[in-house]
């Protein structure tokens, strides 16, 4: 058998528009029964793979539209198995990404949906197969946690024990690293959707971390349980197919600044990335001297203040991204590298975005230099204050964070001068 080839595949051999090509099919058909034809143009010329994928992404989006509209979830379960089959874990992600992007659907109406239209799904993701990795790949990583939280959950449903539970909140390790260091890799590829209705679903998870020993154990581990799923057969299988080794790399090297909920990773991922190949030694560098508005200082001084300073600070240049934290020992919230050059509005959980943006705005425009807050965390006193930086013309260059953990200053009394200093504190 020959090869296949399009409309579109003809005309661009022949050299002839699309259109050419349709009247003089058209015409030998009529000559040949008879009766006008009367072709449309409408496909582009694409593969039957291409149209059968854009089709089933097409029939995805009606049934969640219709779902959206008040459809009963056991028909719309029936007629997707009827109609689409199997469907790829990437066509799911694909479909919400287009749904926020078109307007259909906002990010929130999105995560109000998606147990209901994981809940259609799942029976046909469920016959794909979960991606499996090399020790020390992030992916790996992630699902030896879920693995471990599996565990945790069946032993909660089992006995729910006040220490089990607390056990499992240690997940929020595992949101947090995807929050920075996954995400981040995703939205430079323009795929923010998904990953955007997945932080929201960890803070309603958060919510009942927050809950403590009142918390429904039950509630807790199935909105858990629900995640690691979600992550297995969505989430994880786009990244595989979307991230590069080099992605990857970048992914794992601010994993450590994070943490790991309950395991270590291995370290038999070992990627030959055209840097490694490449590889050269550096000549050392000079000691570069920086010249300060008042002093001089070298590039290892200034990082070594920074890092030393009893605040943590974080600078959101005027372009909204962020350019600059100080990697402090001690983190009041946890960040690592991937959050460099990542847009301000992909760095804050969807319920508070709208709160800073209005404070950005109000730093821009000059309505406001200021915006303080404070709050009680984990049996610590937060003090976190922003600060409008601006050049000595007015202009607005960029956004300043300041936190730090102002418990013990709370508590001071009286006073302690340089002179009692070395004496035994009582």
């Amino acid at each position: 058998m020959g090869k296949k080839a399009t409309l579109t595949d003809v005309a661009s051999l022949i050299n002839q528009d699309l259109k050419s090509v349709i009247d003089f099919f058209s015409s030998k058909i009529e000559q040949h029964i008879g009766d006008k034809v009367d072709v449309q143009i409408g496909s582009t010329g694409k593969s039957g793979f291409e149209d059968e994928h854009v089709r089933k992404k097409e029939m995805l989006k009606a049934l969640v539209l219709e779902l959206h509209a008040g459809g009963e979830k056991s028909a719309l379960k029936a007629r997707f198995k009827e109609i689409l089959g199997d469907v790829e874990a990437t066509d799911i992600a694909s479909m919400e990404q287009e749904l926020i992007n078109s307007g259909e659907l906002t990010v929130d109406q999105i995560t109000l949906l998606c147990d209901l239209h994981i809940g259609i799904f799942e029976d046909s993701l469920e016959k794909n197969l979960r991606p499996e990795e090399s020790p020390g790949h992030p992916i790996h990583t992630y699902m030896e946690e879920n693995r471990v939280a599996e565990e945790l959950i069946a032993d909660i449903r089992e006995n729910p024990t006040p220490e089990l539970i607390q056990k499992l909140a240690d997940i929020e390790i595992h949101y947090t690293r995807l929050e920075n260091q996954l995400f981040p890799m995703l939205e430079k590829k323009e795929f923010e959707g998904p990953s955007q209705v997945m932080w929201a679903k960890h803070d309603e998870v958060r919510q009942l971390i927050r809950q403590g020993s009142e918390v429904d154990a039950e509630e807790f581990a199935t909105q858990v349980e629900d995640m690691i799923f979600k992550e297995e057969t969505i989430l994880f299988p786009t990244s595989l197919e979307l991230l590069s080794i080099q992605d990857w790399q970048k992914v794992k090297n601010g994993e450590e600044e994070i943490g790991f909920a309950w395991v270590s990773p291995g370290d038999e991922w070992k990627p030959v990335t055209p840097e490694v190949i490449h590889e050269v030694e550096e000549p050392p560098q000079l000691a570069d001297i920086l010249s300060m508005q008042t002093g001089k200082l070298t590039l290892e001084q200034i990082n070594l203040i920074m890092t030393n300073l009893p605040i943590e600070i974080s600078f959101i240049n005027e372009n909204e991204e962020v350019a600059y934290y100080s990697d402090t020992k001690e983190r009041i919230f946890p960040r690592s590298p991937g959050v460099i050059g990542r847009k301000v509005q992909r760095c804050h959980p969807p319920k508070s975005l709208d709160k800073v943006m209005k404070i950005i705005e109000a730093f821009k425009t000059g309505q406001k230099d200021v915006a303080e807050f404070w709050l009680n965390m984990n049996g610590k006193y937060i003090h976190i204050r922003y600060f409008a930086i601006r050049d000595n013309s007015g202009k607005y260059r960029g956004t300043l964070e300041v936190m730090q953990d102002v418990t013990s200053i709370r508590a001071l009394e009286g006073e302690r001068r340089l002179i009692n200093w070395g004496e035994d504190e009582k």
